[in-house]
């Protein structure tokens, strides 16, 4: 009896001290809540940087992912506090609806005219740019050098140092910290989709790539990036505090974005990858494929900081849209540990591996060659250059690419 005493006395101390931990843990979140978020924004500098549109008239290229830690619109903060003339939006659309590759029809938006800049034309004319007298950007890229967003802004400082505007960039972080990986964009591969000679993982903030840009392509334009207070290189987004809206159809959540840089290059083969699901990027698989071979394969590899799940999924659009599909579900478990160029590679192989001749490579929009050349950036993965071969470069290219960059980086 006097044993189960002890026991019992022993538990409740137990008990209180956890729930006593676990309140001041609450605690310490609510606290943490109060603060606001780790990172403020560029957008949310804006008064300290009001001289610089003082009596001009304001350009803006944005869309739905133009907000600030409250989730005001960019678009409605420069209305309040500028003479905003004219709004420009990129794929997608000023509110993020319309399909990948689908023509942006121009609007308005409160009064201010609405320029479409993925339609009949990429880049600003200009009678657009007679509107305005500084361009600013405020949007959330996804930190994938295959990914049209930095496209439109690269277009649009093109046209604006021809003109003579102007050009700001309200920064934003990079939500995938500041991880270099993967291949350089080579020669002879260049699109819309990949511009410059970057890594498929560029590890830049949008504000830190319009400095690359300028200075490397010597575009000579007069470039003003108001910089965020807080943000540091380790930082994913669930790091910064900040609210995250979709960044286009596909991306509906942070996390996606690093499934995007893994499997988003696979998709331009006849693999599905989860378009027409409600998790796009995380799966890739085929009718023609097995799951639990195919997640055997890969898990042997130990590849570090992922797991794949043996998966069967019906797409109801997209590539074998209303087929049953088997392959896998990818879990990252370590995102510092995980390469997603790494193990983007090794799918494809597995798949080559296991199911011979079923990989198809469609052609490239309107040209000669491959859309997964221009999506990976150059060639040896389709050819299929060995991955002991092909795998090193990377790593040697990113390397080599992040000592180049230093001078472009404003945060540590």
């Amino acid at each position: 009896m006097k044993r189960l005493v002890v026991v019992l006395i022993l538990l409740t101390v137990v008990l209180m001290s956890g729930c006593a931990d676990a309140g001041r843990r609450d605690k310490d979140h609510k606290k943490a809540a109060a603060q606001g978020p780790a990172v403020t924004l560029g957008i949310e500098r804006l008064d300290e940087y009001a001289q610089l549109f003082a009596g001009k008239r304001v350009g803006l290229i944005t869309n739905q992912t133009g907000v600030d830690s409250k989730l005001r619109s960019s678009e409605d903060i420069l209305l309040e506090q500028t003479d905003l003339t004219g709004i420009f939006v990129p794929e997608h659309g000023l509110f993020g609806a319309i399909a990948a590759g689908d023509d942006v029809e121009g609007a308005e938006y409160k009064g201010v005219k609405v320029y479409s800049l993925y339609g009949a034309t990429k880049r600003p004319t200009p009678a657009m740019l007679d509107t305005i007298d500084v361009m600013t950007v405020d949007i959330q890229d996804v930190g994938a050098r295959h990914y049209t967003y930095i496209s439109t802004m690269a277009y649009a400082m093109e046209e604006c140092a021809k003109a003579g505007k102007k050009f700001v960039v309200f920064d934003r972080p990079n939500p995938l910290g500041g991880m270099i990986e993967g291949p350089t964009l080579k020669k002879g591969q260049e699109s819309f989709i990949g511009l410059y000679p970057v890594p498929l993982r560029h590890g830049m903030t949008i504000g830190e790539y319009a400095r690359y840009i300028n200075d490397t392509q010597k575009l000579g334009l007069d470039l003003t990036v108001i910089p965020m207070q807080g943000w540091q290189r380790w930082m994913y987004w669930q790091d910064t505090g900040l609210p995250w809206v979709g960044t286009s159809p596909q991306i509906p959540t942070a996390a996606t974005a690093l499934y995007y840089v893994t499997t988003g290059i696979l998709g331009d083969t006849d693999l599905s990858v989860g378009i027409g699901t409600t998790k796009p990027f995380y799966y890739v698989g085929a009718p023609f494929a097995d799951k639990e071979e195919l997640a055997a394969k890969l898990n042997g590899l130990q590849l570090p900081g992922v797991h794949f799940r043996p998966a069967a999924f019906i797409p109801a659009y997209g590539a074998f849209a209303g087929e049953l599909c088997q392959g896998v579900e990818l879990y990252i478990t370590d995102a510092e540990a995980y390469r997603a160029s790494v193990t983007g590679a090794n799918i494809l192989r597995c798949i080559e591996e296991l199911y011979p001749d079923k990989v198809v490579y469609p052609a490239r929009y309107g040209g000669e060659g491959y859309k997964i050349d221009i999506a990976l950036g150059e060639t040896a993965l389709r050819a299929g250059v060995p991955l002991e071969r092909l795998l090193p470069r990377w790593d040697r290219e990113a390397q080599e690419f992040a000592e180049q960059v230093q001078p472009y980086l404003l945060y540590k």
